[in-house]
């Protein structure tokens, strides 16, 4: 009884209670909503109106277009540099944070335990110790420079209402950017553009060292007849090895089946991070560019296109600008083009009288240097004798967790790195670790007005080598390196050697005048892509560091070539050329393998052939066949080389042959010359192989349950552009990444294009007509989810619709005013 009463007063209070208790959860949630809504729009950037940036000498003004593209005016370079790390740090901070951290090797530090493996890679460069190294160098106008870009970004987040919406998430506050931060957004780059360098390099010794010299030449080419260089030919492929010098028939069957299993010891990959694919040769890290000289165009000014291949992630990489000041006498500088956020200059663009674009150069710059073991083990020979390790502690300070200490062992060439399939300790030199390899040299391009100084300019900059064309508005073109070559003597650089007699190493650096130059070719064409540029003497001064195969490049000079006029308009249709010659002869030979016997036993050969036979012959998003004939190709390559290079990965797990990116040439004379010899003694015969792969891969694609006709390239090559979070919080994802598409193009044609690859940018312009110019990125320029810039431009660039190289009318105005003139509104500058 009692209880029962109990439970009636219970439900009596409940009743008088339960309005209220409903009334303040809603206002909780209300608040709480209401709170999360202030800070996220609090950490939206300023776009109109004025703010006070202590250090300029004048007001600078940011005008921004439509789609946020800004205009910033200043009095003087420094101003315009401050401004700039005012805006970067409103729109991007958050990526400028990721880009020093990733360098710097301190995302534990932000992301806790789960960043500790890329930090402990990447500490070992030390590249913060080094970049404060390199700013001792600079020349104090640079230091300058840096020094006002540095205020900027600090009075810019400094300014937000909140914090830019990802510290939020993470429950900490960001860190103030330092000087050596903008050096550490380059060594970033440094990175993602030659840190496959040394893996590339230990596969070859590796190869050569485990497999007899006829059979490890044969599958290590310098080049292909795919080569499309400037100066010189093709190479051509070294012969297949006879059954003297290798013969896997006189080889038992289990010493050929390759491990099923593969320890990944690569460079460690984290979730916030786009990861490469696991074939390696197929990752993009490149770029396109192209000019043609003013007798190719209308108006007789050089044109130029650049489209640099990077991975595509939210926000984009580069943040579009275009910047005005008088120079020292008082002239004004317009310079246009797509900035790095961490630094202060324009990397890409035009001046009005040159313009500039890059590709990765994919020379050698790294070497790997095996370390030959002193009395014990803390020492190592060098030409002077031995030599005592020199050890460096460094902490990882992890979120939430411990710190650790990384010990990092230094070598007069540089850090240990790891040891090599022998137990043996290796070294790595590479130019990134040097002072030179930082500066703001690239930003005198700004000023130049002549073909002859921004040559002078390009080989003289600190920054990772790249191919770099130039084109004038007078009409000319040109090529040439951009960043540190080293002297390389007694030795190639391909594979990793002792420099411990002193008859191998570097010896300084080339002078800007022994940089290889062509300038006004009679075709009056050039281009890059990644691939060998030249032969002989300048091959040997560059090295080869891994080119691309050069099927690309050689799409697009044929495409130049079949051509006698140009203007924007064919410039952007060759950056969106997705007709697929690399794929031809592949396609033919499936065919061939489809024989009517073939198809007559099994029906579903029979569909498969229908498919391939109208393929389209181009990268299409509804194509079938096309997707058909990539994928048998990869499933011809697992075949045939994996019993070929076992040896290697029996000795090492590490290796990956695909990291050798001419193996087309090699692959192509065994499937076509079909040696008994150097077939996998499973199959009877080589066709019995290649009908194998065209099953293998029936079977892959319709391993779901799904029809054959639903395989299309586009249900693969669908972009997935994401910000980091949504990587580790998916749910995340409609709100931050940009939308998802089926693209069409792919890796071995001028539209390089894959789920999370492809071109960061595509610039078309002429100097001095830059209101004719095109340029458009994989997403907007905002960083904030919530800004209406943050996915603007990202449809012009799916479709391939050009978008203004030159911002647009102003829609927005932010006055920037020295602290002098607004003592009541100051904006703080760390």
């Amino acid at each position: 009884m009692h209880a029962t009463a109990d439970r009636a007063r219970f439900r009596l209070r409940w009743r008088h209670w339960a309005p209220q208790v409903g009334i303040g959860l809603l206002a909780l949630l209300a608040s709480c909503a209401i709170w999360l809504y202030s800070r996220l729009h609090g950490s939206l950037p300023q776009l109109d109106s004025t703010a006070v940036l202590a250090g300029l000498s004048a007001p600078a003004i940011v005008e921004r277009d439509a789609l946020g593209i800004p205009v910033i005016r200043g009095a003087n370079r420094l101003d315009v540099a401050r401004a700039t790390g005012f805006i970067h740090a409103q729109e991007r901070f958050f990526q400028m944070d990721l880009l020093r951290r990733t360098a710097a090797g301190e995302l534990a530090a932000l992301f806790g335990p789960a960043a500790l493996d890329l930090d402990r890679a990447h500490r070992l460069h030390r590249f913060r110790h080094r970049a404060r190294q390199a700013l001792t160098a600079v020349p104090a106008e640079d230091r300058a420079l840096i020094d006002a870009y540095t205020a900027g970004v600090n009075a810019g987040l400094a300014a937000l209402a909140a914090p830019p919406f990802e510290y939020l998430l993470l429950r900490t506050a960001p860190e103030p950017w330092r000087t050596e931060d903008t050096p550490l957004a380059v060594y970033a780059m440094y990175l993602n553009l030659q840190g496959q360098q040394w893996r590339r390099e230990s596969t070859r010794g590796l190869l050569h060292d485990r497999l007899p010299p006829a059979l490890a030449d044969f599958l290590d080419p310098l080049g292909t007849e795919w080569d499309a260089p400037l100066l010189g030919n093709a190479l051509s492929s070294p012969s297949l090895p006879d059954p003297e010098a290798f013969d896997l028939r006189r080889q038992s069957i289990a010493d050929i089946v390759p491990a099923t299993t593969r320890a990944h010891q690569e460079a460690p990959a984290f979730a916030l991070f786009p990861t490469v694919t696991t074939d390696l040769s197929e990752t993009v890290s490149g770029s396109n560019n192209w000019a043609v000289a003013g007798q190719l165009t209308a108006h007789g000014g050089a044109l130029l296109a650049n489209d640099m291949h990077l991975a595509l992630r939210v926000p984009n990489i580069w943040y579009r600008a275009a910047l005005l000041y008088s120079d020292e006498r008082g002239n004004e500088r317009r310079i246009t083009g797509v900035t790095l956020p961490g630094t202060p200059a324009i990397a890409a663009g035009s001046n009005g009288h040159i313009a500039w674009g890059f590709t990765n150069s994919e020379g050698d710059w790294a070497d790997l240097v095996i370390l030959e073991a002193g009395a014990d083990d803390d020492s190592y020979l060098t030409p002077d004798g031995p030599r005592a390790f020199t050890h460096v502690r460094e902490t990882l300070t992890v979120k939430d967790g411990p710190p650790e200490t990384l010990e990092v062992l230094e070598t007069v060439w540089g850090p240990v790195v790891d040891r090599d399939h022998q137990g043996r300790r290796r070294a790595l030199r590479w130019v990134a670790h040097e002072p030179r390899a930082f500066d703001l040299g690239p930003q005198g391009l700004e000023r130049v007005e002549t073909l002859e100084a921004a040559l002078a300019v390009a080989n003289r900059a600190g920054m990772p080598a790249q191919n770099i064309l130039l084109a004038s508005a007078d009409g000319h073109i040109a090529w040439t390196i951009t960043g540190p070559i080293p002297r390389r003597f007694g030795h190639t650089g391909r594979v990793p050697s002792s420099w411990a007699d002193g008859r191998r190493g570097w010896d300084g650096w080339l002078e800007p005048t022994e940089y290889p130059r062509i300038a006004d070719p009679p075709s009056g064409r050039l281009w890059t892509a990644n691939g060998r540029v030249v032969d002989g003497a300048w091959l040997n001064l560059l090295g080869d560091g891994g080119y691309a195969l050069g099927a690309r490049a050689g799409q697009i000079r044929d495409g130049l070539q079949s051509t006698q006029q140009f203007d924007e308009a064919r410039f952007l249709a060759l950056q969106l050329d997705d007709r697929a010659l690399f794929l031809q002869r592949w396609r033919d030979l499936l065919l061939a393998v489809l024989t009517p016997d073939a198809t007559h036993a099994d029906p579903r050969r029979e569909e498969m052939r229908r498919w391939v036979a109208d393929w389209g012959e181009r990268a299409e998003v509804d194509s079938v066949g096309y997707r058909l004939v990539r994928a048998f190709r990869l499933k011809v390559r697992e075949r045939a080389f994996a019993p070929l290079t076992v040896a290697c990965l029996q000795a090492d797990l590490r290796f990956d042959y695909t990291l050798i990116r001419q193996h087309e040439g090699p692959l192509w004379q065994l499937v076509t010359q079909q040696p008994p010899h150097l077939l996998d003694p499973r199959y009877p015969d080589w066709p019995a192989l290649l009908l194998d792969a065209a099953d293998a891969t029936l079977a892959e694609l319709t391993a779901d349950g799904q029809p054959l006709g639903k395989k299309s390239w586009g249900e693969q090559n669908s972009i997935h552009i994401q910000h980091p979070f949504s990587r580790i919080l998916p749910w995340l994802g409609g709100w931050l990444d940009m939308p998802t598409r089926a693209l069409p193009g792919d890796l071995y044609m001028p539209r390089v294009q894959t789920p999370d690859n492809g071109s960061s940018e595509r610039l078309v312009v002429a100097p001095g007509r830059e209101a004719e110019g095109i340029l458009h990125m994989p997403g907007g320029q905002s960083g904030h989810p919530l800004s209406p810039f943050y996915r603007a431009g990202f449809d012009a660039w799916a479709d391939g619709r050009p978008l203004p190289f030159l911002p647009g009318p102003e829609r927005h105005r932010l006055t920037l005013t020295p602290e002098s003139l607004r003592p009541e509104s100051r904006v703080r500058s760390e």
